[in-house]
């Protein structure tokens, strides 16, 4: 089996809207086979990554960064390929110049579930932290800052126009981690 491919060059390949004008993501890439660059509003590169199904991970990056996913820009293969994908993948890093935040200091960020615990408002905290709480009453407080999060997530994503449907997944909220189902 050959893993020669031509690489698009990432300046060539378009730019296509994160939530298009109907509300929804780029279902063109349901169950489809790629590496990804993901820009922000003012098509700053944040992050490049490969996937089996690049329409899920844009799904799960939206939520976990919705600040810096606006514009994508995307190669697809036929069949699975580990090799050809990281050679994709690092031919988009090598030419864009540097290292994406991304897929550098922020990379847990991009690639971990949110992790509620680091966004607890100074309150929550304290509530949490209290000498009193049994285990039971802190899983409580972990996913009631869950819920708030995750509303906030929604809101700012309504805000841009998304139509499509998320869901977290609920057994991961009592960890204090959000993502999608």
């Amino acid at each position: 089996m050959t893993t020669e491919i031509n690489i698009s060059h990432l300046v060539n390949l378009e730019y296509i809207p994160y939530i298009d004008e109907d509300g929804q993501l780029p279902e063109i890439y349901q169950e489809k086979i790629g590496v990804y660059a993901v820009f922000d509003q003012e098509k700053t590169l944040q992050f490049i990554g490969y996937s089996r199904d690049v329409y899920l991970s844009l799904r799960q990056h939206l939520v976990r960064q919705p600040k810096h996913c606006y514009w994508v820009k995307v190669q697809t293969i036929e069949r699975p390929n580990r090799t050809i994908l990281e050679n994709i993948e690092k031919a988009w890093i090598a030419e864009s110049g540097d290292i994406p935040a991304g897929n550098g200091e922020d990379k847990e960020k991009w690639i971990q579930p949110v992790d509620v615990k680091t966004l607890m408002t100074e309150e929550e905290q304290a509530n949490y932290h209290k000498p009193t709480n049994d285990e039971l009453t802190q899983t409580k407080i972990i996913k009631n800052v869950a819920r708030r999060v995750e509303t906030d997530i929604l809101e700012t994503l309504e805000l841009r126009g998304l139509k499509t449907q998320l869901r977290f997944n609920p057994k991961l909220k009592e960890e204090g981690l959000l993502d999608l189902k």
